[in-house]
């Protein structure tokens, strides 16, 4: 059979425009993802939920009108590496380990573990992970394994040894960072306060480090301690510049999606506002709470330039955005709360580290129009781990056969606001030896004190937490959302079942890699 010139281009152009409707509609489909993870942000600095907040939140704010503000949602953990790892990977941190990743520490994934990036990036999306890492790298492999270069450093009063900038090759590629994991695309510092300090893009570094960061200078940090580790770093390394340098990589990133066939999984993880409480002058004495409200505000500033620039290449209507944080404030909440009158952990007991409910109930919010109603708040218990099986729910993204999860799937509660529970326990933990089971209105705790960060005298004097002689602790959340009263001793068949849960938990594996 024949077919004319003329005939034949106009089935080469019908099929350009069949394929170019296919990959047009397949990007429609699937939603895009922002995840936006705030650092040491207490459940009290959201302005929303805390009519008594000295910290302006408008655009965070906004976004909880537009969406739904889940108001008993949890961090895996009171620490930052151990949250961050249990939301990548939709598994508690606790059953692989407990701590944080320290100065040039290893990655804490296992070899082709199953990651939400992973799951996005071969689902067909575009994955990038800005800002903050602080789940490892293997930095052992660009040592230079005949160097023995070590240098003295005073480190916490003490003179310790690291290795020096000229140890390491910084001309090769780091292995078993963010690309390792399902990422495409990574850019930042790392970790605002550990080594090295310089950027790193994908895998490698774009300036290598000449000279060994010890004490910054006096006047460096404007609220706190300067939290700052020793080790390799360039020159004239500015600290002040990392918030607006991560936020305008992440402006240039949505940009450069515009005209993208593939849909984007953005994980944007502010180094703020964590210390060094460092914000830039313009924000100073733009809240009523010091220098950490001034840099919370400039944290809520970065997320508004980020949504702006969603809005302006006019993805907004079909990304999924999510607000929250790894864990509870710092321990300078306390100050705060004496000096501006501005509690970062309200209505909660407990700060950062803390198995109280200040150290891992955070902020949570999620947005996506025409989906999720405007303005809607839910009481559902969330914990973080269940974004993993939320999001490849809703993104109808291929899983692995046999895979289980401590992950729960939300998106019926996201799309209808209902109140049927959907996860009945959730284990908090944050060091080996302290865990807390939450089941509906009661928390056990397995130990006599759920503190980990000394609280101060003039605090404790006010607050007349009531003491017993019980070795755990009990409380009905409901009527006791500060954790005042223990109710070990009345309730025992409850600590009972709750003590049984916790043991059925800690001996079940919930899924193979």
């Amino acid at each position: 059979m024949k077919i004319s010139v003329g005939l034949y281009f106009f089935m080469l152009m019908s099929l350009a425009s069949c394929q170019h409707q296919k990959k047009t509609s397949n990007k429609e489909g699937k939603p895009n993802i922002i995840i936006f993870y705030a650092d040491d942000m207490g459940y009290g600095d959201l302005a929303i939920q805390n009519s008594q907040s000295k910290i302006p939140t408008p655009n965070l704010d906004q976004l909880a009108k537009e969406g739904m503000l889940m108001t008993d949602a949890h961090s895996s953990s009171g620490i930052c590496t151990p949250s961050r790892y249990a939301l990548l990977t939709g598994r508690y941190h606790w059953r692989d380990f407990n701590d944080i990743v320290h100065s040039m520490g290893e990655s804490v994934f296992k070899e082709n573990q199953v990651t939400l990036p992973r799951i996005l990036q071969e689902n067909g999306y575009n994955t990038a992970a800005i800002g903050k890492w602080h789940l490892g790298w293997d930095w052992e492999a660009i040592r230079k394994k005949d160097s023995l270069k070590k240098d003295k450093v005073l480190f916490r009063k003490k003179e310790i040894e690291v290795w020096s900038s000229q140890a390491y090759d910084w001309s090769k590629k780091i292995p078993n960072g963010p690309l390792s994991i399902g990422f495409d695309y990574y850019f930042g510092d790392g970790t605002i306060n550990f080594p090295p300090y310089t950027w790193i893009e994908n895998d490698k570094v774009r300036e290598a480090p000449t000279m060994t960061l010890q004490h910054p200078k006096e006047d460096f940090a404007l609220e706190g301690n300067w939290e700052l580790r020793p080790g390799p770093a360039v020159k004239d390394w500015d600290f002040y510049k990392v918030l607006p340098t991560v936020t305008s990589s992440a402006v240039t990133f949505i940009k450069d999606q515009e005209k993208a066939e593939k849909p984007f999984f953005l994980y944007m993880a502010f180094p703020s506002p964590h210390a060094p409480i460092i914000p830039n002058k313009e924000f100073r004495g733009k809240s009523k709470a010091g220098p950490y409200g001034d840099f919370m505000y400039q944290t809520d500033d970065a997320v508004g330039q980020i949504l702006a620039a969603l809005k302006s290449i006019k993805a907004d209507e079909n990304t999924i955005v999510i607000f929250t944080s790894d864990n509870g404030s710092e321990k300078y909440a306390y100050d705060r709360v004496k000096n501006f009158n501005h509690d970062s952990s309200k209505p909660f007991k407990g700060v950062k580290r803390d198995i109280y409910e200040g150290g891992h109930h955070i902020p949570f919010i999620v947005k996506w129009p025409s989906k999720i109603k405007s303005g809607t708040i839910n009481h559902q218990l969330f914990s973080q781990v269940d974004l993993l099986k939320t999001l490849t729910t809703i993104t109808k993204s291929t899983l692995p056969n046999n895979f289980n999860y401590d992950s729960y799937n939300f998106s019926n509660v996201w799309l209808t606001n209902t109140e049927k529970p959907v996860r009945e326990t959730i284990i908090h933990n944050t060091w080996e030896s302290k865990f807390a089971v939450r089941k509906g209105d009661w928390l056990y705790i397995n130990n006599k004190d759920g503190y980990h960060t000394r609280i101060p005298k003039w605090l404790s004097k006010n607050q007349h937490f009531e003491n017993t002689n019980d070795t755990v602790q009990l409380f009905n959340l409901k009527k006791d959302i500060g954790q005042t009263i223990n109710l070990a001793s009345k309730y025992p068949n409850k600590v009972k079942e709750l003590a049984l849960e916790l043991s059925i938990q800690q001996k079940t594996e919930t899924f193979k890699n």
